[in-house]
């Protein structure tokens, strides 16, 4: 028995290499796979005139898509979700839009909340304190200090009086039945470990989103292409 059971060890260990070289490969997979959601997920939102006004568009320095957030709650919410955050590039990001930095979000509400739903979310990030806050840290999103709900539909004069009082605005395209899709409670902060395997080396978010030097990943494609082509231009 002790012979049967190193001579399986060896091969558990033999095979542990290969293993480790799967899972990185299938984690590589969900990570493009996240990146080209991000990007579809985006140009469906803007590709309909009355989701977002384009003069909040244009005023952002900084978007952040997380498709497919998992909420499920009965009375104290909870959220979890993967994605992507590209800036304008330039002084006073007033260039193209960059390279993405991978995000985590994470956390949840309290509230009257009853049943389960995927959400599509789009966050705006009105200005250059909020970007730099969210790329050196982890941020708590709640409080019309930091955030304002952006729901679909909202008129462009109220989002601009919003953009005067918050940090960040949030869109969601909820599918499924809920009660409240607030994001407040939650956390957004840069994922450092799908950063690494999507660029191939550990890099700081903040040098892969404001460098200007970190190429754009082909999966990322119609992200960046959908911005670049919806709002090529900072507004003033």
């Amino acid at each position: 028995m002790r012979k049967f059971l190193t001579c399986l060890s060896s091969i558990v260990f033999g095979f542990a290499p290969f293993l480790a070289e799967a899972a990185n490969a299938s984690d590589q997979s969900k990570d493009d796979d996240r990146l080209r959601n991000c990007g579809s997920v985006l140009k469906e939102i803007l590709d309909v005139p009355d989701n977002m006004p384009q003069g909040l568009l244009d005023k952002a320095d900084c978007v952040v898509v997380f498709p497919s957030v998992i909420k499920a709650a009965f009375i104290v919410g909870g959220s979890y979700g993967r994605g992507a955050m590209t800036c304008r590039q330039g002084e006073d990001f007033r260039g193209p839009w960059g390279a993405p930095t991978m995000m985590a979000l994470e956390g949840g509400s309290f509230g009257f909340q009853i049943g389960g739903q995927a959400t599509d979310f789009v966050l705006l990030v009105m200005n250059e304190s909020g970007a730099r806050g969210i790329l050196a840290s982890k941020v708590k999103l709640g409080g019309d200090a930091s955030v304002a709900a952006g729901p679909v539909g909202r008129d462009a004069s109220a989002g601009t009086d919003a953009s005067l009082r918050s940090e960040i605005l949030s869109y969601s395209r909820a599918r499924g039945l809920f009660a409240g899709v607030s994001l407040e409670g939650s956390t957004i902060r840069p994922d450092n470990g799908d950063n690494q395997r999507v660029y191939g080396r550990k890099i700081p978010a903040r040098e892969i989103v404001l460098s200007g030097t970190v190429a754009v990943p082909p999966a990322a494609a119609q992200f960046i292409s959908t911005l670049d082509a919806k709002t090529p231009k900072h507004g003033a």
